[in-house]
């Protein structure tokens, strides 16, 4: 019989898994006998998973890092302690940086890097103690390959990356292990809900758009996605975990290994119809 999630890991929290990835996620681990908890903003959005009856709903805003603590507390308490965290919840903002509010912008990074992080510090004081766990921050390519327009997306992301980087060093040798998933462009909902601040709309911005649009219409299902965290998970030790169509996720970081910034950039400029 071929090995299961849960055969390891029986329970999960997932945020963001109303739609999306992290509802791939949430479906996979379900599939897989695991028991989850996953979150949304508005807990109607769940109710397809909550006829599942491994599937629990909970309430979260990320944009309250206490209040979100306490939830992932409580959750955790009523679980006997989870032994997957998969933070994948966050949004898009595209602007130009220096036209756009700095406000829009640091309630971005707080949401997606700050508040994701104090939730990852609340998971890993459980699996430490318990000497059990995998912790799952979704990342993304943007880490390595800059969307236009989304700096602040681009920095969050990266600065995540960085953070499993670092928990991969303190985590060694213990029974907990770090995944940086590091998705690309998946067909999802994720650009009708990416933010547009009310400013002017350069060409540069327009074409920029239009590309990124036509990327994320023709990426893979968010299930191709759900299965590369799978194998991840069976395998049981930290890493990076890049997926989506071949040029993203393996082609291009080899290209980019091998090349220069200049010849990157120039190929990223290039990618997203750019000067």
């Amino acid at each position: 019989m071929s090995q299961r999630v849960s055969d390891f890991y029986p329970t999960a929290f997932v945020t963001g898994a109303s739609t999306g990835l992290g509802r791939a996620f949430t479906e996979m681990l379900l599939a897989d006998g695991v028991r989850v908890w996953g979150t949304a903003r508005d807990t109607a959005r769940l109710a397809e998973l909550a006829k599942h009856n491994n599937f629990t709903p909970v309430a979260l805003e990320l944009r309250d890092s206490a209040a979100a603590e306490g939830v992932f507390i409580d959750a955790d308490s009523s679980a006997g302690g989870f032994a997957i965290v998969v933070n994948n919840a966050g949004y898009g903002v595209f602007g130009d940086f220096a036209a756009t509010d700095f406000a829009v912008w640091q309630e971005q990074l707080e949401v997606m890097l700050l508040n994701t992080a104090r939730l990852s510090h609340a998971a890993l004081r459980g699996m430490r103690a318990r000497n059990h766990g995998a912790l799952v921050n979704i990342s993304s390519l943007a880490a390595e390959f800059p969307l236009p327009f989304q700096s602040v997306y681009n920095m969050a992301k990266a600065g995540l990356t960085a953070l499993n980087e670092s928990l991969m060093v303190e985590t060694a040798g213990t029974g907990v292990f770090i995944l940086d998933v590091r998705p690309g462009d998946y067909r999802t909902d994720f650009e009708g809900s990416v933010r547009r601040p009310p400013g002017e709309t350069t060409p540069a911005m327009a074409r920029a758009w239009v590309a990124f649009g036509k990327m994320m219409e023709t990426g893979p299902a968010p299930a191709h996605a759900a299965a590369a965290l799978r194998r991840a998970l069976l395998r049981r030790r930290s890493g990076t975990v890049r997926c989506g169509r071949f040029f993203q996720a393996v082609l291009a970081p080899l290209l980019a290994r091998l090349g220069s910034l200049p010849i990157k950039r120039r190929v990223q400029a290039k990618y997203f119809d750019l000067p």
